[in-house]
């Protein structure tokens, strides 16, 4: 059987889960909220590299990324920081869709999916 393992987890979820050589990362937002959209994304990226490496993997890897936003219509600044940080060579299946995220000030929210 192979392992389950769950790190930063809570009665509501766990932040990442590893199974079977993936790398599962819940929905991240910001911790600082007052920034635009380019700013709350940056802030998630950096959430996602520390993430992946303590999974043993990084944004090469990446299989596939989902990414929220309060309002399609920011996809540009979105985009912008997105590009500054993947690879081009290494980019993930990735969808990007507007929803009513969890508060008024979260403006972004990136959930993605990496080999080990």
């Amino acid at each position: 059987m192979n392992t389950i393992t769950r790190h930063e987890s809570d009665a509501r979820l766990s932040r990442l889960v590893t199974h079977n050589g993936i790398a599962y990362l819940a929905g991240l937002t910001a911790d600082d909220r007052k920034t635009g959209v380019k700013g709350q994304t940056e802030q998630i990226l950096r959430k996602i590299d520390e993430l992946l490496a303590r999974a043993g993997t990084d944004k090469t890897r990446l299989l596939s990324a989902v990414i929220y936003l309060s309002d399609i219509r920011s996809k540009g600044p979105m985009d912008e920081a997105w590009a500054g940080w993947i690879n081009a060579k290494d980019t993930p299946a990735r969808a990007c869709v507007e929803a009513r995220l969890g508060t008024a000030d979260t403006l972004v929210e990136i959930m993605v999916v990496a080999a080990q």
